[in-house]
């Protein structure tokens, strides 16, 4: 005697997309701790940029960025700077001994870079709105870091104009 089959029961359609291979795969959201994961690993990207564009700030106009400095400049406790150093060390940001200047590698000089140049752009975006210059300094100091790089050329075409 055959075995007896399961019957078949329809399942919600989900949306589909498609893989590398081009075949038709579920999408599915992602579960919440991949989203906070993400949102944590989001800010954490903004704090280095933040750090390595002050610490580029610090050297330019004193010559050396020191913990002391750091913690002055973005308002944050002299651990909190110790503890954000020594994670962008691991990153390969910055090199630095106790007691001493803090240094950008080359690395962290291009990230340094690539932030300030986000941050100008939309800075100058938002002036020609008419936004105030102070409220478009500190308003670009949010959206520099979440703005995609088609905004941001779109922003580039605007002022080129």
């Amino acid at each position: 005697m055959p075995a007896k089959r399961k019957p078949r029961t329809r399942r919600a359609s989900r949306p589909s997309t498609t893989d590398a291979a081009g075949r038709s795969v579920a999408a599915t959201p992602p579960p919440a701790a991949d989203v906070h994961r993400g949102t944590r690993e989001d800010h954490a990207h903004e704090i280095a940029e933040d750090y390595v564009e002050a610490i580029a700030e610090l050297m330019a106009g004193m010559g050396e960025a020191r913990v002391t400095d750091l913690a002055r400049h973005l308002g944050v406790s002299h651990v909190t700077v110790n503890r954000t150093i020594a994670r962008l060390q691991r990153a390969g940001l910055v090199t630095s001994l106790p007691y001493r200047a803090i240094f950008l590698t080359d690395h962290g000089r291009t990230v340094a870079e690539e932030s300030r140049r986000r941050h100008e752009i939309v800075v100058r975006f938002l002036r020609t709105l008419g936004v105030p210059e102070a409220t478009a300094r500190r308003d670009a100091e949010g959206i520099e870091h979440h703005v995609s790089p088609e905004t941001l050329a779109a922003m580039e075409r605007h002022l080129g104009r």
